[in-house]
């Protein structure tokens, strides 16, 4: 047989729903205040009601004793159940609705009474006040009990006081209209009670729907965990609302983007400035993994919009990878140079094999040395020119693969560059960009020819870059130094519209600007300028910073 279950124990407390619990504490509010309300209400009621009562009294005896006939009566006759002044005093008091009207003389003797036994009696409370010529309004109790009372001196026609009036209204018909009041008081109340609560559900189903009919330690608990993924993953995450200002970026984001937490409550075009950075972020550049440059950084941006009208836009770091794309496709040009060398080489060396068997060894010793001479006239001439010992490697290097691409890379007779560069690596990423594209445009072409002239003019370095291709639209010349926009297919590793982005880039944080026009005969020429390249002829270079080209060495 089964255990029998444990008995579920109820629980007693608030309840774990946001919705549930917005609704409790607004209808207690709601409550809370009705029931205040109305205390507050009813505790001056009470003496609003003997304060009324006590008003009709007196203005009932003043109207008594402004009759002038009474005060002749009162001075004319004794006092008599039947008397004048007794039958006016109760016509007045059923007329009126008053508990009684007592006329009295000087000495307290009772003109008129309610009750006719009490009539020629002394009255039951002190009148001196109203004797000596003051109007009393009070809560008293006498021979018929407690009332509200109202006295007034009573005058002859002289003006002297003979008398007074005294007139009653019943306590219990004030208590009487207090106790009526409350039920009014109560549905009233609890109309108010009922709109409440309405308002109250109706706040709090907004707020469920909002919540998702989360509990408060689920949402606390989202958060953290928020904060927790927000500030742990590698990726930079920027939200921005409804207008278009940031309001959340993670410890990623700021180092990504070199930034700190004050740009928060900023649009991006006041954080970042004009570029494709704040256009990406601001939704005006659509698409998905957008590229863009920040700095040194080559980042990949997607942005997603969210449903109160923001957006969210995350960051991806894609420098060491662009880096590594660069350096594959530098690798496969070099393997693809070596490849046509080493046919070259073979054919060279089945050259020289035939002249020695020939034995033709004159012709074998001058063809040798042409072939040395060429190389070895080539590297001469740039190094003549480019004292910098990096850019004349590179520049060696670049026409050797020219030659196997069947272009003519020249260095303009126009050159003269000493070895004062401060920041080499730069340059080389410079020229390295500015050669490949120029390479690549005039491939395949009849007498292609790429043309570089390096110039330092006092501490400036001025280089063009000029080619034999197609050249550039003039409507697109400021286009092609934008991120992710190019001509080439793009290469097995990622995307392409990098290198030259990072010329214009390299070049404006040194102060210089980078540009293209149209070459003299046809083709594109780049033209890039660098105030304060070159040190002093009395200073040594200063050493370039190991990351100023860390993302910026070749074209894409």
């Amino acid at each position: 047989m089964s255990p029998t279950p444990p008995a579920r124990r109820l629980r007693l407390g608030m309840p774990r729903r946001v919705f549930s619990q917005v609704l409790l504490m607004q209808v207690a509010i709601a409550a809370g205040v009705a029931v205040l309300a109305t205390g507050l209400f009813l505790a001056p009621l009470s003496d609003q009601l003997d304060d009324q009562a006590m008003r009709r009294a007196l203005a009932i005896a003043q109207t008594t004793a402004a009759q002038p006939q009474i005060a002749k009566d009162l001075e004319s006759t004794s006092p008599s159940v039947d008397g004048p002044v007794q039958r006016e005093a109760e016509r007045i008091r059923k007329a009126s609705g008053a508990e009684y009207v007592v006329v009295m003389n000087k000495e307290r003797v009772r003109w008129s009474h309610r009750d006719p036994a009490q009539v020629g009696g002394i009255v039951s409370t002190d009148p001196s006040e109203a004797l000596a010529g003051k109007d009393v309004m009070e809560i008293d109790s006498g021979t018929l009990g407690r009332s509200a009372r109202g006295k007034v001196p009573l005058r002859n026609g002289d003006g002297e006081i003979i008398g007074a009036v005294s007139v009653g209204i019943e306590y219990d018909s004030v208590r009487a209209r207090l106790i009526h009041a409350i039920p009014g008081l109560f549905a009233y109340a609890g109309g108010a009670l009922a709109v409440g609560a309405l308002a109250a559900w109706l706040l709090s189903r907004r707020v469920q729907r909002q919540t998702r009919d989360l509990a408060f330690s689920d949402i606390s608990g989202l958060l953290a965990e928020r904060e927790a993924m927000l500030h742990g993953i590698r990726e930079g995450v920027v939200a921005l609302d409804r207008t278009g200002r940031i309001r959340l970026l993670n410890d990623e984001a700021q180092r990504l983007l070199d930034i700190g937490e004050e740009i928060v409550g900023r649009s991006p075009d006041e954080a970042f400035g004009e570029g494709r950075t704040a256009d990406v972020l601001a939704g005006r550049v659509t698409g998905t993994d957008l590229l863009t440059v920040r700095g040194q950084r080559v980042l990949v941006a997607n942005r997603m919009p969210t449903d109160d009208g923001g957006a969210v836009a995350t960051l991806r770091d894609r420098t060491e990878l662009e880096q590594l794309g660069r350096e594959l496709d530098s690798t496969r040009g070099l393997i693809d140079a070596l490849r046509a060398q080493d046919h070259e080489h073979a054919n060279r060396m089945h050259t020289l094999l035939g002249l020695l068997e020939l034995e033709m060894f004159d012709d074998a010793v001058e063809f040798v040395g042409e072939v040395v001479g060429d190389h070895r006239a080539t590297a001469e001439q740039v190094t003549e020119k480019i004292r910098d010992p990096l850019l004349a490697a590179l520049l060696v290097g670049k026409a050797t693969v020219a030659a196997e691409r069947g272009v003519a890379l020249w260095v303009s007779d126009r050159t003269r560059l000493p070895d004062r560069l401060i920041d080499p690596r730069g340059l080389v990423t410079v020229v390295g960009n500015l050669v490949d594209n120029a390479l690549d445009a005039v491939a395949g072409t009849p007498h292609a020819r790429v043309e570089v002239e390096l110039r330092a003019e006092g501490s400036t370095a001025v280089l063009r870059v000029r080619d034999t291709g197609p050249g550039i639209p003039a409507e697109q010349r400021e286009l092609v130094f934008t991120e992710g926009w190019s001509t080439k297919k793009p290469p097995v590793h990622g995307k392409r519209g990098i290198g030259l982005s990072l010329v214009r880039r390299l070049a404006e944080r040194q102060g210089g600007r980078a540009t293209v026009s149209e070459a003299d005969g046809g083709g594109a020429e780049f033209t890039v300028v660098l105030p304060e390249a070159l040190a002093e002829p009395d200073l040594e270079p200063a050493l370039s910073g190991p990351a100023q080209s860390a993302v910026e060495e070749e074209s894409l």
